[in-house]
C-alpha cells in the first residue's frame, strides 16, 4: 500500500496521537450541530464543544508531533546524520502531498480554535454557565437571580463590568472556584464577595444616575398577624427618595448619600459591613463631620486597624439580584394577592412555621410542608378541611414555592443568612448607621426618626378606622409592646420569629 506521508508519521505515537485529534475534531463538530439544531441551550454541551474537547485536541495534535520528531531523530541517528531538522523537498511527491495536508490542517485548525476561543469567551460570560455549570453550588444565587429586579441583567455586566482587567480577574478567581467545586472545598454557604465586587460607579451607575434621583414614592404595605384571624392591617408610606441634581436646588431624602456633592466614608469592623462604629460626612463646602458609635466605641488607634469606605449603592442595595426573602414577607405578598385564602384559621403562622422547620433537603422540606399544613387543619379545623380542600392545597403549592426560591438546604442556604440592608425590618439595615447612637463631637445624633426617610401617611387595622393625614402620624405597632419599639430595633424581633 502506497503510504501518503513521509515515513517518520508512521509510528505508534504519532497515530494515537492522531486518533485523539481525529476523534475530538469530530465530536467538536458533532455538538456544534447539535447545539444549532436544539431548541434550548445547555451549559453542560458548551463546556465540552468549545473548552474540553478543543483542548483534548491540541494535546492530540501536540503527541501526534512529539512522535514525528521522535521518529525523525532515530532515523537521523542511524544515518549518523549531522542533519537534525526534517528536510522539505516539494519536489518529492510524497513531501508535496504531506506538505499540503499539513498547511491545510493547519489553516483548519487556526479557524475552528479561532471560533472555539470566541464561542468558549462567549459561553463562560453566559448566565447559564455561571449559574447551572455547577448546579448544586449555583443553584441558590441563580434561582434568587431569576426572581429578582435584575433578572434581564446578565450576571457578567455586574460582577465584571467592561474593560479587560476585570475580565481577567473574574477569570483567575474562576480558576480556583472551579478547583474548590471539583475537590469539594467550597464553603456552604458560599459567601457573598463583598470585597471584590466592582465599584458601583462602575457597574450599576451605568444604568442608575444618582444625581437625577428625585421627588418621593408611594408605598403600600399590607401585613398579617400571625393570630387565628390573619388580622390585617395596612401601611401607606411616602418614602423620601430623595438625591437630585444640586444645581437644581436643595437636595434631600435616602439618595442625599449617593450625591456627587456629599462625601459619605464609614470603617465597619466585620466582615459583613454590619457594625459600623465611626462615620464621617463631608459637606459640599468641606465642612466635616465624624460621628463615632456610643455603644461600640473605638479609638483612633484600632480604627486605623481597619479599612475605611466611601459609600455607594451597594452599600445599601447589596443584593440588588439575589434577595432571599424572609417568609412572613413572602406569606404576606401571596396573602395580599388572594393566592393563600386569608380565610383559613392561623394560615400566616402555620405557613411561617412549615417554612422555618429545619429540613435536609429540598424534597424532604416540600413533602414535610404539605404534611404540616394538611396535618394541622385536618387535626384542628376536621370540618373546615372537608369544605376547603381546594384553598389548602392552594396554600401547600404557594409555600412550597416560597420555599424552592429562599431555601436550599444542601447549601445551608436561607433568608438569614445574607443581610439585606435595604429597610430595617428583618435585618439591622439603616439602623446599621441611623440608631440614635451615632454621636458627633459637637452633640449631633445620627436620628433613628421614621420621618427621615419616609412619612407615614395612613395605617389602618382590620375593622378599625383609617388613621390618615398628608402631613404624617405616628406609627403604631400592630401589638401592643409599649415604647419598646421606639428604642430597639426592629430586626432584634422579626428576625427570630
Amino acid at each position: 500500500m502506497k503510504r501518503i506521508f513521509p515515513t517518520s508519521f508512521y509510528n505508534p505515537i504519532t497515530l494515537i496521537g492522531t486518533s485523539i485529534a481525529f476523534v475530538s475534531f469530530a465530536l467538536i463538530i458533532f455538538l456544534m450541530l447539535l447545539e444549532l439544531t436544539a431548541g434550548e441551550q445547555k451549559p453542560y454541551m458548551g463546556i465540552i464543544a468549545f473548552v474540553i474537547l478543543p483542548a483534548i485536541l491540541i494535546i492530540g495534535l501536540l503527541v501526534a508531533i512529539v512522535g514525528i520528531i521522535r521518529e525523525h531523530r532515530r532515523a537521523k541517528r542511524r544515518k549518523d546524520s549531522e542533519e537534525y531538522l526534517p528536510s522539505i523537498d516539494l519536489n518529492n511527491p510524497r513531501h508535496r502531498t504531506a506538505f499540503l495536508y499539513f498547511s491545510f490542517g493547519t489553516l483548519l485548525l487556526l479557524i475552528f480554535s479561532a471560533f472555539g476561543s470566541f464561542k468558549a469567551y462567549e459561553h463562560t460570560d453566559s448566565d447559564q454557565f455561571c449559574g447551572e455549570t455547577c448546579h448544586v453550588v449555583m443553584n441558590p444565587e441563580y434561582t434568587a437571580y431569576q426572581f429578582s429586579p435584575h433578572a434581564r441583567v446578565g450576571c457578567v455586566k455586574c460582577h465584571i463590568g467592561p474593560g479587560a482587567g476585570w475580565f481577567v480577574r473574574s477569570k483567575l478567581s474562576g480558576t480556583y472556584q472551579m478547583y474548590a467545586v471539583t475537590f469539594n472545598k467550597f464553603p456552604r454557604p458560599i459567601p457573598t464577595p463583598i470585597e471584590n465586587l466592582r465599584p458601583a460607579q462602575e457597574t450599576c451607575e451605568q444604568c442608575h444616575w444618582p444625581k437625577h434621583f428625585f421627588s418621593e414614592k408611594m408605598h403600600q404595605n399590607t401585613y398579617f398577624l400571625s393570630d387565628e384571624k390573619n388580622t390585617k392591617w395596612t401601611l401607606d408610606l411616602l418614602v423620601k427618595i430623595g438625591g437630585g441634581n444640586s444645581e437644581a436646588g436643595p437636595t434631600s431624602g435616602i439618595h442625599w448619600h449617593m450625591n456627587i456633592n456629599n462625601a459619605l466614608t464609614y470603617v465597619p469592623i466585620d466582615s459583613q459591613r454590619q457594625v459600623i462604629p465611626w462615620i464621617r460626612s463631608r459637606a459640599p463646602d468641606g465642612k466635616v463631620t465624624v460621628y463615632r458609635s456610643t455603644d461600640n466605641p473605638i479609638n483612633d488607634a484600632d480604627l486605623q486597624k481597619y479599612v475605611s469606605r466611601r459609600m455607594d449603592c451597594l452599600d445599601c442595595h447589596n443584593r440588588p439580584s439575589h434577595i432571599y426573602h424572609p417568609p412572613q414577607r413572602s406569606v404576606n405578598h401571596v396573602m395580599t394577592a388572594g393566592w393563600i385564602d386569608p380565610e383559613l384559621p392561623s394560615v400566616k403562622s402555620v405557613a411561617v412555621k412549615a417554612l422555618e422547620n429545619p429540613y435536609t433537603t429540598k424534597q424532604t422540606a416540600l413533602d414535610s410542608i404539605k404534611l404540616v399544613i394538611e396535618e394541622y387543619y385536618q387535626t384542628n379545623y376536621a370540618e373546615l378541611a372537608a369544605k376547603k380542600k381546594t384553598e389548602i392545597a392552594r396554600t401547600v403549592e404557594e409555600v412550597q414555592k416560597i420555599y424552592s426560591r429562599n431555601y436550599f438546604p444542601e447549601m445551608r442556604v436561607s433568608w438569614r443568612k445574607f443581610n439585606n440592608n435595604i429597610g430595617h425590618m428583618y435585618y439591622p439595615g439603616c439602623f446599621r448607621c441611623h440608631d440614635g447612637k451615632h454621636v458627633s463631637e459637637d452633640g449631633k445624633v445620627l436620628s433613628r426618626d421614621c420621618n427621615i426617610c419616609h412619612t407615614i401617611l395612613a395605617q389602618q387595622f382590620e375593622k378599625d378606622k383609617l388613621r390618615i393625614s398628608l402631613g404624617g402620624i405616628d406609627y403604631r405597632h400592630p401589638v401592643d409592646i409599649g415604647d419598646a419599639w421606639k428604642q430597639m430595633n426592629c430586626s432584634d424581633c422579626h428576625s427570630n420569629q
